[in-house]
């Protein structure tokens, strides 16, 4: 592994148990975008689908995981790997202002898209004025 990418222990999830050593995982790169309507994080989850990917969110925290399938072509075989685990983990703290019951969320090549609106009564609103 080279050292820019973060990696930790954790025991076997729900998503894939393993009763024998723990399971490391790669912390997943994201980039975190904020507007007045919500916040979107983008994940490279690269290998991941939508049937081996998880999502929970509750009003504190967001985690997310998922594991990657990487399909060799028959009869070959990886003789080096820079990255041995293929399972990525990633938690958020989540402030109260976002409205977790109405996450959203897409992968697409790779890359795991998740928008979290916030409450009604923090986005900004746009006040008329009238004339007269």
């Amino acid at each position: 592994m080279n050292d820019r990418q973060e990696v930790m222990k954790r025991e076997g999830s729900e998503l894939e148990r393993r009763q024998d050593a723990p399971v490391m995982a790669i912390v997943p790169p994201v980039d975190v975008f904020e507007d007045g309507e919500g916040i979107t994080l983008q994940l490279d989850m690269p290998g991941v689908t939508k049937d081996r990917l998880k999502l929970e969110a509750n009003r504190q925290a967001l985690t997310i995981e998922g594991d990657a399938f990487v399909d060799m072509p028959e009869g070959m075989q990886a003789l080096y790997a820079d990255v041995r685990s293929t399972h990525y983990r990633r938690s958020f703290v989540l402030s109260d202002e976002l409205e977790t019951d109405k996450t959203e969320a897409s992968i697409k090549d790779g890359v795991l898209t998740v928008h979290i609106p916030k409450r009604a009564e923090v986005r900004p609103r746009r006040i008329e004025v009238q004339a007269g």
